[in-house]
């Protein structure tokens, strides 16, 4: 009975037993079945990461920048999410990952973080020191989590096996030590990151006053090729002195890039050997199942696509050091700038973060803080040193691993000098910022450099203003600048508001517009003419109009201009019923002058503020009517020296005078533009310049024809002041006194109708 009872016992046991078995292989099973979605998912992380390495390798060689700036992927949240992401593999604690292919996958895992590093490490110059404190922690927390999991996964594997070959124990240590290797690199290059852009800078304001003063010198006698040049040279100073450009020439950057090669290679190896030598447990397959093939996949192509870059870093900074080699002794070779340990010395000799207040804790405390920065220093100075014996033996057997290499760089480089003519006799080499103790970049790759310049004036060139540049050639002078405003005109408030370039010309449109019995192909094509001047006279008023100066009086001339563009309208006043209506050219202004006489003295009758007292507070809508008032009369005052057809042209003429007087300013402008204050800024403002300079290169050779007035430097962006300068030296405007003058010129073709351009 006990014995039956027993064996029953026992039965009902084992059955129970199964049963729990089946249940928890089922939700085992259950819990599984997600994750091939979960490697898909890593998959597609690292294909993100991929494509954006190699739009960074297509961008570099796409515009000759072989030191391959991050445009695309950098050192951001972001980029470190996708970088955890893809990391998934090694960081798992739940799978044995045994098989051929998993092996594979974790190992090339491993290798894609190093490579991405290598490939996001120039993106640090473009950050603040906070961006790079925040960004730096989160990447070493990463790195530091990987390579614990991986010791951690390896030790528990080999501790169960008791064999490192089976697990391949040797190849992702190799994997984590290029990790952690390349890590450190990177702290050792943010160390040096602010200490070398205050010395650039520094460089860079002082090349700023040379060029500066050499413009002063030349200002009197500006030609198109002295501007080229100018823009040249400040692109020239921004381009080396790039934060991310001196950070891709430095030596731990080279040393990164070997890494890199390094990185490729052994992943090729072992791809190799798992292959064609698989291992006992080759046949087995994780959880992740078919999707480990497509991560295998994604993260292989990446390492080779991200190794491009880092390649062509070491590849080009051990063919500059080359040309160094015999002038330099092994010592100078081998010197620490000040720049690589600055930062670490300024932290040994600051006061103590912490309030100590007793003496004995408090020296402690400090000598321990020193020991710590000492360490550290000579941490530093060991890398620095191995980082230069790395681009030194690089560049002595550069002829025998790098020949290729040597034959498209220098294809790069001779592929087109400069078209300008000047180039061949300049030297601007001086203008190239480099840190102390680093290899002159040679004359091509500086060619090349400012050869950027004649494509963005190319460029330019293709936008420029063709309707502006037909109405500019039929001005010869600037009398229509003292011609649209008269003082004889009585002011309706003393005093007057002031004046821009773009008011007076938009008003004399509005007045050109409104006449009867002008063609509307003339019509729009004057639009045409003064919208394209228009656009440059607001880049010449935002950069020399300082501190918000005259922004009523340039919003005035943007409301009118919408309108008459738009609506033909001047203020809800239709500019073409004067043709519907059979109206004369002189009603047509008298009807103009009286709407906008009528609704200033309603605004000054009603205004009570003693803030609108000043003109400049006032509403745009009076700032444009009084203008309106002002021009339209000093038209009529001499309308008969007009016929009907001569007014339209003398007025087209009128804005054209104004707009060269305003245009005489962009050399001044195209030179501010190339100089900006901020580090970030730089090259695209000077690339803003080189773009204006095409686009108005053949306005500049017009006005370089003309004899400018002999205004002060400071007074010449200003209308006012021009007129000011022909009252007092009572130049009288060239213009014809009767019609018969008017008739004469006109069959001589000096007002035929512009063209029109399609």
């Amino acid at each position: 009975m006990d014995s039956s009872n027993c064996s029953s016992g026992c039965y009902s046991m084992d059955v129970c037993s199964l049963l729990f078995c089946d249940s928890d292989r089922y939700i085992q099973e259950n819990l599984d079945s997600p994750m091939p979605w979960i490697g898909i998912y890593i998959a597609a992380a690292s294909a993100v990461c991929t494509l954006a390495m190699a739009a960074d390798a297509f961008h570099g060689i796409r515009n000759k920048m072989l030191w391959f700036p991050c445009k695309y992927f950098s050192l951001n949240a972001t980029s470190l999410t996708l970088l955890t992401v893809a990391m998934k593999l090694p960081m798992d604690f739940t799978e044995s990952m045994l098989g051929k292919f998993d092996k594979l996958a974790r190992l090339s895992s491993l290798f894609f973080m190093s490579t991405a590093m290598a490939n996001f490490m120039t993106s640090l110059g473009s950050m603040d020191d906070n961006e790079i404190l925040l960004n730096l922690t989160a990447l070493g927390i990463l790195v530091i989590t990987v390579i614990v999991n991986v010791y951690i996964h390896l030790r528990q594997i080999i501790h169960s096996f008791h064999d490192p070959a089976v697990v391949g124990e040797n190849r992702e240590i190799v994997a984590i030590s290029f990790m952690f290797l390349s890590l450190v690199i990177f702290c050792s290059s943010t160390l040096m990151v602010p200490t070398y852009r205050s010395y650039i800078e520094s460089k860079y304001q002082e090349m700023h006053r040379i060029a500066s003063n050499e413009g002063r010198m030349e200002e009197a006698n500006f030609t198109v090729d002295k501007l080229r040049v100018v823009v040249k040279k400040y692109w020239l100073m921004a381009a080396t002195g790039s934060p991310e450009f001196v950070l891709a020439r430095s030596v731990t950057c080279t040393a990164s890039g070997l890494i890199c090669v390094f990185t490729a290679f052994f992943l090729v190896e072992a791809h190799i050997q798992q292959l064609f030598w698989p291992g006992e447990f080759s046949k087995r397959t994780s959880t992740y199942k078919w999707s480990i093939k497509w991560i295998l996949a994604t993260q292989f192509i990446g390492v080779f696509v991200g190794t491009i870059a880092p390649a062509f870093r070491w590849f080009t900074a051990a063919s500059f050091k080359r040309s160094e080699l015999d002038s330099k002794s092994f010592k100078s070779e081998f010197k620490i700038e000040n720049y690589w340990i600055q930062r670490l010395v300024d932290w040994k000799e600051r006061p103590l973060p912490l309030q100590v207040r007793h003496p004995r804790g408090k020296k402690l405390l400090h000598a321990a803080i020193r020991l710590i920065l000492n360490l550290c220093i000579g941490i530093q100075i060991l890398i620095v040193s191995v980082s230069k014996l790395v681009l030194v033996i690089s560049a002595s057997s550069f002829h025998l691993i790098g020949w290729l290499m040597i034959l498209v760089v220098n294809a790069s480089w001779n592929k087109k000098e400069s078209e300008s003519s000047i180039d061949s006799e300049l030297d601007l080499t001086r203008y190239v910022l480099l840190l102390e103790g680093e290899v002159q970049l040679p004359k091509k790759t500086v060619k090349n450099i400012w050869n950027e310049v004649d494509k963005l004036i190319r460029t330019g060139k293709r936008q420029r203003p063709k309707n502006l540049i037909k109405l500019l050639s039929k001005s010869n002078n600037f009398n229509g600048v003292r011609e649209f405003d008269s003082n004889h005109v009585p002011s309706l408030h003393s005093p007057e508001p002031s004046n821009c370039w773009s008011l007076p010309v938009v008003t004399l449109t509005c007045i050109a517009i409104a006449l009867p019995k002008i063609p509307s192909d003339r019509g729009n094509q004057l639009l045409r003419s003064v919208g394209e001047g228009l656009s440059l006279s607001k880049v010449i008023e935002k950069s020399l109009y300082g501190n918000g100066a005259l922004v009523n009086i340039r919003n005035a001339a943007d409301v009118v201009w919408m309108g008459i563009e738009l609506y033909r309208k001047w203020q809800d006043k239709d500019l073409c019923k004067s043709n519907a209506q059979g109206r004369t050219s002189k009603e047509t202004l008298e009807e103009l002058s009286n709407a906008a006489e009528m609704t200033v003295m309603e605004f000054l009758g009603d205004m009570n503020d003693f803030v609108m007292m000043n003109p400049r507070n006032w509403p745009v809508r009076i700032i444009a009517a009084n203008s309106m008032y002002r021009i339209s009369r000093t038209i009529l005052l001499a309308y008969d020296s007009y016929q009907t057809d001569g007014l339209f042209d003398h007025l087209s003429i009128m804005i054209a005078d104004i707009l060269a007087a305003c245009l005489t300013n962009l050399p001044d402008v195209i030179t501010m533009k190339s100089h900006h204050n901020s580090t970030k800024e730089r090259k695209n403002c000077v690339r803003q310049a080189a773009l204006l300079l095409g686009e108005t290169e053949e306005i500049l050779e017009i006005l370089q024809q003309r004899e400018l007035p002999s205004l002060d430097p400071g007074k010449i962006a200003y209308i006012e002041e021009w007129q000011a300068f022909f009252e007092q030296n009572n130049e009288n405007p060239e213009i014809p006194t009767s019609s018969n003058e008017l008739s004469t010129q006109q069959s001589n073709g000096e007002h035929d109708a512009i063209e029109v351009q399609g």
